[in-house]
């Protein structure tokens, strides 16, 4: 582990260049879970990239905005406020450093175990109760999401019974985790053309992650032939990426 005495400046972190707008992947599966064709879209999707967009999803758009309002709320409040929920080791409040491996980007965040379909009662979390009530609710409905995308991937795969990867997500005591980023303006870069590393290269150690942006873009993916790929950001839509676990 690495130790900073202070706050992690711009130039320890890497730059990225700024995408092109014909750097934006048009090759994006998308798969409608409310489809009799999704477990074959699926299935299909993960051998092929291991990553993919999905619609259709069955969570309310309420439920999402109310989580990115209280989200925002939260990240707009004073540094010493937002410290008082970290610092993350592994889980709260974290800004700058990511993990216990020394790693860095130019973000803040929240990171929150989660028991069955709801934060865990001893998680670092901030004490505002509409936030809380806001993660749970939110938390409970991408669970399910989560459970169907899973269901559908056994059936896709021909894996008997349909529910042998879900029920690893539903059975008592399973490694759960949500994360809340926030990539907050670099004023240092503007107008460089270049942007700080938010989140750098890695891969998730799940079995899947479901993931979700407010409409900005800057989320990449890996082609198999090494390529990044910048892909189009889509509020209204989860994506779905492999993770280690699943593919072991």
């Amino acid at each position: 582990m690495v130790v900073l005495a202070s706050t992690p400046a711009v130039d320890h972190i890497p730059l990225l260049r700024s995408p092109d707008p014909g750097d934006y992947f048009s090759g994006m599966p998308v798969v409608d879970l409310s489809s009799p064709g999704a477990p074959r879209a699926i299935a299909d999707a993960c051998e092929r990239f291991g990553f993919f967009k999905l619609v259709n999803h069955g969570v309310p758009a309420d439920t999402m905005d109310r989580l990115e309002s209280e989200a925002v709320r939260f990240f707009s409040l004073p540094q010493a406020d937002k410290d008082r929920s970290g610092p993350a080791y592994p889980f709260g409040y974290g800004s700058k450093r990511i993990g216990l491996n020394g790693d860095m980007g130019w973000l803040e965040y929240l990171l929150l175990a989660v028991e069955s379909a709801s934060l865990s009662g001893a998680c670092t979390v901030p004490s505002c109760a509409l936030f809380r009530a806001a993660l749970n609710e939110y938390i409970a409905a991408v669970r399910k999401v989560a459970v169907r995308v899973m269901e559908a991937m056994a059936e896709g795969l021909g894996i008997a019974p349909v529910d042998a990867l879900s029920a690893m997500v539903t059975a008592g005591g399973s490694d759960q985790v949500f994360r809340v980023n926030h990539y907050p303006p670099c004023h240092a870069l503007q107008g460089l053309g270049c942007s700080a590393t938010g989140f750098g290269e890695h891969t998730d150690p799940q079995l899947i992650s479901v993931l979700r942006s407010n409409g900005t873009s800057g989320l990449q993916i890996a082609l198999q032939n090494g390529q990044w790929v910048s892909v189009p950001s889509d509020r209204d839509a989860f994506f779905v990426n492999v993770g280690d676990s699943l593919q072991c």
